[in-house]
């Protein structure tokens, strides 16, 4: 009866707050199953100039990646303009409550200081003259730094950076939302997990295991987002979720700048065995192909397991992943 009633409160705060919680007296039972959503992930981003067209664009802020260092073509980068300004636009009114600002981490993290974060429905004056919700007094390099403040309704969250000549960047921006609004969607489980590879090829390239966990879909090789291993028999990739999920679903971004069909025949293997570093765990999928820097989901029964390998078997091959995504029952 308990335990009945514990369930009960489980799934009234899941259903009702948003919150993801658990009991942990229910064996292999995750610790969260889902997210509050980032209302910026993938929506639409402009911003008032930008240095140099192909690397730092506005997107750049809203792909779901934190690295924060400037030459892996993950934050966006105005010119010095009078009065930079960065906006992202959510789609429909949200009863806004939060951004998260990652700050550059490589080099002149004190550009940010001054920066007013502005919520609204106005576009006049690019949106920069919408209700100011907080000003950024600093946020040290490369860190992420939260910014609370009561609900304000608006469809656009501008950066700005008012009253000097000045280059704005952003390596990150998430907004969140009142409660009422919250999504809850399912957690990538892999996401900053411990990755390992059979091999790394040319170990100064940086395609190493964990550069498919990173949350960046960049699919073109020089991005650096990319893992790529030596051309060698049976090349294998793993990601260790650390506990046991009931995994029903996983989805792999195939490279997009050549060589889409090195990863054709991939099999996807589950379970909590590193007999054969983890290669002969249950076989949940095997890829029959992956069209050239898309995503591709493979669905199947829920396996339980800690350990998810991706391997080429029978054949010697380079495998090259640029993103690994994992999703439980």
């Amino acid at each position: 009866m308990k335990f009945r009633m514990a369930m009960s409160v489980v799934l009234f705060l899941t259903l009702f707050t948003g919150m993801c919680v658990t009991d942990s007296r229910v064996k292999d039972t995750p610790s969260c199953s889902c997210d509050l959503r980032n209302l910026a992930l993938g929506a639409t981003a402009v911003q008032s100039s930008t240095n140099n067209k192909n690397q730092t664009g506005a997107e750049k802020a809203v792909d779901g990646n934190r690295n924060s260092l400037f030459n892996l073509g993950s934050c966006s980068h105005t010119n010095a303009d009078k009065d930079p300004w960065w906006r992202v636009d959510l789609g429909e009114i949200h009863g806004v409550t939060s951004v998260k600002i990652t700050n550059r981490g490589d080099a002149v993290p004190l550009r940010i200081n001054g920066a007013q974060i502005r919520i609204g429905n106005s576009l006049d004056n690019n949106g920069n003259n919408n209700v100011l919700a907080a000003t950024v007094e600093t946020i040290p390099a490369g860190e992420t730094k939260t910014f609370e403040f009561k609900p304000i309704n608006g469809r656009f969250v501008n950066i700005f950076i008012r009253g000097r000549n000045k280059h704005l960047t952003l390596c990150e921006v998430e907004v969140f939302a009142d409660t009422s609004t919250y999504n809850c969607v399912p957690r990538n489980l892999a996401l900053g997990a411990i990755a390992y590879q059979s091999s790394t090829f040319h170990e100064r390239s940086g395609a190493i295991a964990k550069k498919a966990v990173d949350g960046n879909r960049n699919s073109i090789m020089s991005g650096g987002s990319c893992t790529h291993t030596n051309w060698e028999r049976n090349p294998w990739w793993r990601v260790h979720l650390w506990k046991v999920y009931n995994i029903n679903r996983v989805s792999i971004t195939n490279r997009g700048d050549g060589y889409a069909e090195r990863i054709n025949g991939a099999q996807i293997r589950i379970g909590n065995s590193l007999d054969n570093n983890g290669n002969r765990n249950e076989l949940a999928e095997a890829v029959v192909s992956i069209p050239l820097g898309e995503t591709t989901t493979f669905q199947f029964k829920p396996i339980k397991g800690r350990y998810v390998n991706i391997q080429i078997p029978g054949r010697n091959e380079y495998l090259t992943l640029c993103e690994v995504e994992v999703f439980a029952d």
